[in-house]
């Protein structure tokens, strides 16, 4: 579904982020926020300090992906700078002083790596980084040592989740040196089948090479989610019909349902869109109700305060609105493999 890499750098001489006093944190961002604004991918780009944004706001960057949960907790000495096209993010005294990250559409690991260093190398010119000629860059928490990236991408694995393969797949890619993680990265579930998967070694390897290794990985993963779809719609059809024709069912005609359940139909919906089973529907439909249905961006969209009851309430409201043209399912009528996953499509 998506791409990241993200890169940690400290500055050299100043105390890291969770050591630091709030007026030495403040200091640093005023020296760190006119660099990475000064950056010529940051042309135009929203940069605030964390304690003028609202908590509804960070929420719905947290839910985007664009700043951790960890960094919408910060306020005064903290802070974000974003591309117009939210692309490139970078937070500011988070965990370290710079966590910088490139976000693309599909598989596009390289791409993203190759934007992410070019702003990476434009900064270094600008600030001195804390860096070892034995250890690499300095970081706050050791896992992160060395080349300080973390590359990572969002796999929406539904088949495999129902042909009960996923665990034994989860249990291969650990032992392979990666993570395996929910919706919203550690500690968090898999809604809506939605996993991540990144690195966790940091020290080394070149960057190239752990982009290079994941990029392996994660089209191994993508063969097996195409094989386990083919394999329900030849041994299992009826199972998994079933399956997306009540999660239509449920989404098209409810009045009242919660953002977990959402996640986990919307799941399903976006296979049968994928097997075919949603005639003339675009999966950018599912991709977009995954996000606009979630706790932050629906009370963005009312703009008032709303209680979890109301927002199941209009949760559904605009589910129902949003697929009242979308025709009931279709099964397929012969086993034919589903179409191949797109690996760099936007949706």
């Amino acid at each position: 579904m998506s791409s990241r890499v993200r890169l940690a750098r400290n500055l050299r001489g100043s105390a890291f982020p969770g050591w630091a006093k709030k007026q030495e944190r403040v200091k640093i961002l005023e020296a760190i926020r006119p660099a990475v604004q000064g950056l010529r991918q940051m042309n135009g780009a929203f940069s605030e300090s964390m304690d003028n944004l609202t908590a509804l706001d960070k929420q719905i960057l947290v839910e985007r992906h664009l700043i951790s949960r960890e960094h919408a907790a910060k306020n005064a000495g903290s802070g974000l700078v974003l591309s117009k096209d939210e692309s490139l993010c970078v937070m500011i005294n988070e965990e370290d002083h710079l966590r910088m990250q490139a976000l693309r559409p599909g598989l596009q690991l390289k791409e993203a790596w190759v934007a992410l260093d070019q702003a990476d190398s434009s900064l270094e010119r600008k600030l001195d980084y804390a860096f070892s000629p034995t250890l690499g860059y300095l970081t706050a928490c050791p896992t992160n040592l060395g080349t300080g990236i973390r590359v990572s991408a969002m796999l929406h694995l539904p088949a495999l989740v129902l042909s009960e393969q996923i665990n034994q797949i989860i249990q291969a890619v650990n032992k392979l040196g990666l993570a395996v993680r929910g919706l919203y990265g550690e500690g968090t579930e898999a809604l809506g089948n939605v996993f991540q998967v990144s690195n966790q070694m940091t020290l080394g390897e070149v960057e190239a090479e752990v982009v290079e290794r994941l990029n392996k990985v994660l089209l191994q993963l993508i063969e097996h989610e195409e094989n386990a779809r083919i394999t329900l719609l030849e041994k299992k059809p009826k199972t998994i019909f079933n399956h997306i024709g009540r999660a239509y069912g449920i989404l098209a005609n409810a009045h009242s349902i919660s953002s977990k359940e959402t996640m986990n139909l919307l799941s399903l919906l976006r296979l049968g869109v994928d097997i075919a089973m949603f005639q003339g529907t675009d999966r950018a439909l599912a991709d977009e109700l995954f996000l606009i249905t979630q706790p932050a961006h629906l009370q963005k969209r009312f703009s008032e305060k709303l209680s979890a009851e109301e927002r199941d309430l209009l949760r559904a409201d605009m589910l129902r609105d949003r697929l009242r043209n979308v025709p009931r399912p279709v099964p397929v009528t012969s086993p034919q493999p589903p179409p191949k996953l797109d690996k760099t499509d936007p949706s």
